[in-house]
């Protein structure tokens, strides 16, 4: 297996991640670069604040998903959860992204058949859990425009990630946190922080207890099932203790946080022979960065897509963000507050 630069640049990552969590020699050499990178971020949103530059408005509510610290932290979970919130309510709702990892520069629908290099990974995964319409481009403000004019039912737009994006007029903005909090609480890149925090911000989702920050509590839990490129599933009762295979367990993950799918496997009672964690949004560009085969494969559902290219037999689990019903109805409040009138479905009667 030809696998050292990706796992050299994981781990590189995963370095710079740590010296995020404390301030220690490297993030104190670093502070006076976040001085300015704090300053620069302070006066872009000055010339918004200040009329100087004008947020572009649509014809909806825009609501926006995002986090302040590098690295994700638990965006397209949440916003899958808002679409289908929603969509049960029937209301139809549109999603924006940059398309983060995307090898296209253009403003593009995500269709079934997109592939990640086309659209980006996360993009793929919300359409393709959804259903919803899903428009990427660099300004969110062109997708925004492209979605309602191709899909003009679409009473709600979510934007995956964006919070610094402030070209596009939102409504409501939610900020997600993960384990990590804060961090060391400095700004990039002598910590995590792409602004200073706290900040004003509508609602705030903790994705995981215990870290000293006020906000909705979420848990993250995996799917009971795992499913192939060809639609097949499995239990994730049968593989714990290998009851579904006498191949040894291996787990590939190329995303923030690679050794939280690991462990989540592991508390299912799933035994890991072997993990392999890549960079956020590796492209799996590369048969020889994988095992070349004789063992079961898992992977998180965002790497599926680029994962089946090389390894169709690999099995994704999906992760599943629960949000309690405190967290649903503050959001209800806002958007009836923010936009004058309830948000409600074509014909005024939700659908299933």
């Amino acid at each position: 297996m030809r696998r050292q630069p990706a796992a050299l640049r994981a781990a590189l990552q995963r370095a710079l991640l740590q010296a995020w969590t404390q301030r220690g020699v490297l993030a104190t050499l670093l502070w006076p670069v976040s001085m300015l990178f704090n300053a620069l971020v302070a006066f872009r949103r000055c010339l918004y604040r200040s009329g100087l530059l004008t947020a572009q408005r649509v014809d909806v509510p825009v609501l926006v998903v995002g986090n302040l610290v590098a690295g994700g932290g638990g965006k397209t979970p949440l916003v899958i959860a808002l679409v289908s919130h929603f969509r049960q309510r029937g209301i139809k709702v549109g999603v924006l992204s940059r398309g983060y990892g995307r090898q296209t520069r253009y403003c593009r629908e995500v269709r079934l058949d997109s592939t990640p290099s086309d659209v980006g990974d996360e993009p793929v995964l919300i359409h393709r859990r959804t259903g919803a319409p899903v428009y990427v481009a660099a300004r969110r403000i062109d997708a925004a425009r492209a979605l309602l004019q191709r899909h003009p039912d679409v009473a709600l737009l979510v934007c995956d990630d964006g919070l610094q994006h402030h070209q596009l007029h939102r409504d409501i903005e939610i900020c997600v946190f993960d384990r990590r909090g804060i961090g060391n609480g400095w700004l990039l890149p002598a910590g995590p922080l792409r602004e200073a925090w706290p900040r004003p911000i509508d609602l705030v989702v903790v994705a995981d207890a215990g870290i000293g920050l006020d906000g909705f509590e979420a848990t993250r839990t995996l799917a009971s099932h795992a499913h192939r490129a060809d639609g097949s599933t499995v239990a994730l009762d049968q593989l714990a203790g290998h009851g579904a295979s006498a191949k040894p367990l291996w787990a590939v993950a190329a995303i923030a946080q690679p050794e939280a799918f690991f462990a989540m496997l592991r508390e299912r009672g799933i035994e890991l022979q072997e993990t392999l964690a890549l960079p956020d949004h590796a492209p799996f560009d590369s048969a020889g960065d994988l095992p070349i085969g004789g063992q079961t494969l898992l992977c998180t559902e965002k790497d599926a897509y680029k994962l089946w290219r090389h390894r169709p037999d690999a099995l994704a689990v999906p992760l599943l963000l629960n949000l309690k019903p405190a967290f649903w109805s503050a959001l209800e409040a806002l958007l009836s507050a923010r936009t004058g009138a309830k948000l409600s479905s074509p014909h005024g009667q939700p659908t299933s």
